[in-house]
């Protein structure tokens, strides 16, 4: 692990995003801002998944710190009739960034939406994932 510790404490903030083909077939099953299959409320579900998955990123990823998380934000949109995208922002005020908790969080609520829907389709896709912003720390990304 890289030493951060001569590193000033800053206001850190990641948002990644992950765009996922459902097909209408799945999207069909959307009613008041919520798909709702078998297995339960879908979104409120990955929601939380990748909340949690922000909060393990340390115990996933190797080489990554464990982190006091101050805040995650994740929002699921509809984009058409058979797409959505995924949003994670994570903040801190830490000694180094959270871009990959963001990107774990993200993914995370991604697979738990595959996973809540594959009994109705198994030709979901999750398309692409990436680093949208990041700000604090050294540098500033911002690839939205």
């Amino acid at each position: 692990m890289v030493n951060v510790g001569d590193k000033s404490i800053t206001k850190r903030k990641a948002t990644a995003v992950s765009k996922m083909y459902l097909g209408q077939e799945v999207i069909s099953y959307f009613q008041n801002d919520e798909l709702t299959t078998k297995k339960g409320p879908v979104f409120q579900t990955a929601i939380v998944a990748g909340i949690q998955a922000v909060k393990k990123t340390a115990e996933l990823i190797p080489m990554c710190h464990p982190l006091l998380i101050n805040g995650v934000d994740i929002d699921i949109h509809v984009l058409d009739d058979a797409h959505i995208e995924i949003l994670c922002t994570v903040s801190i005020e830490g000694k180094t960034g959270v871009e990959m908790e963001a990107l774990t969080g993200v993914s995370i609520t991604a697979l738990a939406i595959y996973d809540m829907c594959k009994a109705i389709s198994q030709e979901m896709i999750i398309k692409e994932t990436k680093l949208l912003v990041k700000t604090g720390g050294k540098s500033d990304i911002n690839n939205g």
